[in-house]
């Protein structure tokens, strides 16, 4: 610094008081271990009642695109063989169980098409028939519980194929439900296909 500096840099600071500081205190978490470990059983406990409070169906619940109450619908996931799909489509599986979801709410009906599902598979039952009707009151409006029902499907990893059932299951107020064979269905049939071979 030359001296022109200093003197610049003593003219700017004319007039300036130091602040005063006050006292800092330090604080010691070890020194109150009740308090600590209260505040981390808490939040353990709130992390907990977190983890118990989520919803296992993992359905969407908010809108979906609509369909018309004389939509015919299919899909099927890949892997899937056609001959096996046609003959869903055509209705000649055998249906093991129904479910009807007529006059349900749309969250009534969530909740009941996972409890149906989720049953189905535990029961061992490939093969099933839900109707939430083809919600033709108001035809030129979509029909609502069907649309949700044809969104929540694909959702459902053990839902393999669907398709809008026959004129004599039920027509468009009426699906087809072909469900992922269970682990113990698998052997069985490994087994029998496997008989007398060597």
């Amino acid at each position: 610094m030359t001296n022109n500096d200093d003197e610049l840099f003593l003219q700017e600071m004319q007039g300036v008081k130091k602040l005063d500081t006050k006292k800092k205190v330090t604080l010691n978490k070890a020194t109150n271990p009740t308090n600590s470990s209260l505040n981390q059983a808490a939040r353990k406990k709130a992390a907990t009642a977190e983890v118990k409070s989520v919803d296992p169906n993992h359905l969407s619940d908010y809108d979906v695109p609509q369909v018309h109450p004389l939509d015919v619908l299919g899909y099927k996931r890949p892997g899937i063989q056609d001959g096996v799909y046609r003959k869903l489509r055509l209705g000649r599986y055998e249906i093991e169980a129904r479910l009807d979801l007529h006059r349900m709410t749309i969250e009534q009906a969530r909740n009941r098409v996972f409890e149906f599902i989720s049953d189905c598979i535990a029961h061992d039952i490939r093969t099933v028939l839900i109707m939430p009707g083809k919600g033709e009151r108001n035809i030129d409006k979509p029909a609502q519980l069907k649309s949700y029902l044809v969104h929540w499907l694909p959702q459902l990893d053990e839902v393999q194929a669907f398709h809008t059932a026959q004129q004599r299951h039920g027509g468009a107020g009426a699906l087809y439900i072909l469900l992922k064979k269970s682990d113990r269905k698998k052997q069985a049939n490994r087994e029998m296909f496997n008989k007398g071979r060597i």
